[in-house]
């Protein structure tokens, strides 16, 4: 009888243990006051910033495409390694689409400083780390340089930014359930299968044959020169790729593979006392120039 009351009692407790375990949200939003600061240490202080953007995806995938891929990754990670997971965030650099419908672009000015105002208040607020899942290609040449321009003055922060890579095996399967895209830059068949996983109600395949998404490549006369109009010079329909054969299943092979790459990295972040490490030794020296051994 007493052991049978002590192993009732120990189930309880796992039980309770578990499921309190299970209530604190890891979405910013959902999270009470009180919660956020069990929050934040739950995190080992580090939290997600997941980027998109308001653009047209060929004629066939949301505007929103990119906010929904972006906090997908995060919130599916954050399942499975506890991060917080900052709101739909999408200040981004989209001048290359201006021209078409739909195009939220905000001027160069205030896109760095909502990022920087939310990086410093997130860490006012108690996080230490702060990764950046990015959705959005045309973010790519902003944020390399907004991560070099962190070293500009001391920060009490470090920030990371995920970069996944390409399974080619999982490449290679999801093509096989879908086709092979020689183009396949913006709304494409891989982004396009992904949405077919995600939110398959606001993906319209049968409209993505109304626009062509081939690279025109209409500098080609202009080797080894980089021009802000590259991007319209090669899809001017602002869609890169084919999106027609696009289905969820060659989606969810897309999602797991970034997924698990993402988890390694927030649990390696987590980790890491290097980058912090060598912030303060860098912002240290920099203060002193002189004194830095040569």
């Amino acid at each position: 009888m007493i052991m049978k009351k002590l192993h009732l009692f120990v189930l309880c407790v796992l039980t309770s243990f578990i499921v309190n375990a299970q209530e604190l949200p890891f979405r910013m939003e959902e999270l009470t006051a009180p919660d956020y600061i069990k929050a934040v240490e739950k995190s080992s202080k580090t939290c997600i910033l997941p980027i998109g953007v308001f653009e047209k995806h060929g004629p066939h995938l949301p505007l929103g495409t990119d906010l929904y891929t972006a906090r997908e990754f995060a919130i599916r990670a954050a399942e499975k390694e506890y991060t917080v997971v900052f709101p739909w965030y999408y200040f981004s650099q989209i001048n290359e689409a201006k021209h078409q419908p739909g195009t939220i672009a905000y001027s160069p000015e205030l896109i760095w400083k909502v990022l920087q105002e939310t990086l410093n208040e997130l860490a006012r607020n108690g996080f230490e780390k702060i990764i950046i899942v990015n959705g959005h290609g045309g973010n790519n040449a902003f944020l390399n340089f907004f991560g070099m321009a962190q070293l500009s003055e001391r920060r009490n922060y470090s920030l990371y930014w995920f970069q996944p890579s390409d399974d080619l095996e999982v490449v290679k399967k999801a093509e096989e359930l879908t086709q092979h895209d020689p183009y396949n830059q913006h709304a494409g068949n891989e982004e396009s299968s992904v949405m077919k996983a995600l939110e398959p109600e606001f993906v319209h395949l049968d409209r993505a044959g109304q626009q062509s998404g081939i690279d025109q490549d209409r500098l080609k006369n202009l080797p080894n020169v980089y021009t802000g109009i590259w991007w319209y010079a090669k899809f001017p329909n602002h869609y890169g790729g084919i999106g027609t054969k696009a289905n969820a299943e060659a989606g969810e092979l897309l999602i797991n593979s970034t997924v698990t790459q993402l988890v390694k990295m927030i649990q390696a972040v987590k980790k890491d006392e290097m980058v912090p490490a060598l912030q303060k030794q860098f912002f240290d020296e920099s203060e002193n120039p002189l004194k830095t051994k040569q």
